[in-house]
């Protein structure tokens, strides 16, 4: 007794304060109240509906045998690939494509809804714990609800099941063709609703094919998962042991997305996610070649921002860097999305732009320099934001082939439009068709 008494009451709950903030203090509060409203409306829903179902169906013990063992090889599976998965994520970002659909799809058409929506939720919580607790791009709002999501794409897939009137794995396997074929809707209605639910819950929503789906391989690697899921449970309905040998294949395709991905990074720019040099001119080799072969077009834009020094003099390099990806993700919005962008170092972009004619290579252009010239950037200080606007740009075009038949002397051409545009009083756009004399080159 006389321990209790010396050690400090306020202790225990001082160090409680200190490492488990209040529910009123949880970074979930902080984000677009749209966002908190569409978390909170589908995790309800999902629970609602998962302890609705569990207390109308009674569990088999089939049923609970095929959920222990999709959970352990599940678990078996996160943890071998823990490693890969981690350093995947910092590379890609990716936040709602994920292998967990191998069991987790299985289960679709081998258990009922409750169970896979527990096998779910199990699958998520441990995942959130062991392998993405130190990402700081995963905090535990967003991990629960990615579960809260994945269920209802699960219960989104079950209804395609009931309106054949297919009890799973087992229904479609006496089905024969038939049965491959309501399968295969099952797992598109699984790809799309998963698509659709997890848009709402982003912060910024982009509105573009791989701003709302994510990129080709991404949708890959989310439908190779279904496939494999789908394989997965039909082993279960015919034989259970082998199930195990879904391992293998599946850290291999693992471990060659991550491959994929770390090759992407090598080619993109780290401060604004486009390309960088080195990406850049493998692409544009590639377009310039095309354009040879098939005798077409192109145009090239080398971009400037002016006195961006006196920004990060002003408001230091961290300030600096959120303008240059505020001006990165405008140039992104104003063009088509296989035209290719890149940042060639310090303030300075590249655009070229595929079969397309000068006069609307000079309108993107424009569009490009009128929306930088509206950019109000909000940058976060000690007491309070800072509003950075009254940004511009000078801008060169040229043209392949009028401008130069080689990559470099396209290059040079608008670099020499570029710095014509800024002697001229910057903010401006300057073609190279409109070049009287070249300009000797100025300061940003």
């Amino acid at each position: 007794m006389s321990v209790d008494r010396a050690q400090p009451v306020s202790s225990l709950p001082v160090r409680i304060r200190a490492t488990a903030p209040t529910v009123q203090h949880w970074a979930f509060w902080g984000e677009k109240p749209r966002v908190i409203a569409y978390c909170l409306l589908t995790e309800s829903i999902a629970a609602f509906l998962t302890v609705t179902l569990l207390l109308r169906s009674p569990v088999a013990g089939r049923d609970l045998l095929i959920l222990i063992a999709l959970l352990g090889l599940g678990v078996l599976q996160a943890e071998l690939g823990r490693q890969v998965e981690r350093l995947r994520r910092r590379v890609s970002g990716v936040a709602h494509i994920n292998m967990t659909s191998v069991w987790i799809f299985a289960g679709v058409l081998v258990l009922p809804p409750a169970m896979t929506a527990i096998l779910t939720a199990t699958l998520y919580l441990h995942l959130g714990v062991r392998s993405w607790y130190k990402l700081q791009k995963t905090p535990v709002w967003r991990t629960t609800s990615n579960a809260a999501v994945l269920v209802l794409t699960c219960f989104a897939s079950y209804s395609v099941l009931a309106m054949f009137g297919v009890n799973g794995m087992s229904g479609a396997i006496e089905l024969g063709w038939a049965g491959a074929g309501i399968v295969g809707l099952t797992m598109l209605a699984h790809f799309v609703a998963n698509a659709l639910l997890v848009i709402p819950a982003r912060d910024t929503v982009v509105r573009t094919a791989k701003g709302l789906f994510g990129g080709p391989m991404d949708n890959m690697l989310e439908l190779a998962t279904l496939c494999l899921g789908a394989l997965n449970a039909l082993t279960l309905a015919i034989m259970p042991g082998l199930t195990v040998l879904v391992l293998p294949p599946l850290l291999i395709l693992h471990r060659g997305v991550l491959v994929k991905q770390l090759e992407a990074a090598a080619t993109t720019d780290s401060k604004t996610g486009v390309l960088n040099t080195a990406g850049w001119h493998t692409r544009a080799e590639v377009a310039l070649a095309r354009a040879q072969q098939q005798q077409r077009t192109f145009g090239t834009l080398m971009i400037d921002l002016d006195r961006f020094k006196r920004i990060n003099d002003t408001y230091g390099h961290l300030a600096g860097d959120a303008v240059l990806r505020a001006v990165a993700a405008t140039i992104r919005n104003e063009v088509r999305e296989r035209d290719i962008v890149g940042r060639f170092g310090g303030e300075e972009f590249v655009v070229l732009l595929p079969d397309i004619g000068e006069s609307d290579v000079t309108a993107v252009a424009e569009r490009i320099r009128i929306g930088i010239a509206l950019l109000s950037v909000e940058v976060p200080e000690t007491l309070r934001p800072t509003m950075i606007d009254e940004l511009s740009a000078s801008i060169g075009v040229a043209m392949y082939p009028d401008s130069g038949v080689e990559l470099q002397r396209l290059l040079d051409a608008a670099d020499t439009a570029l710095y014509t545009a800024k002697n001229n009083g910057r903010n401006q756009v300057v073609r190279v068709g409109d070049l009287a004399v070249a300009q000797p080159r100025l300061a940003s």
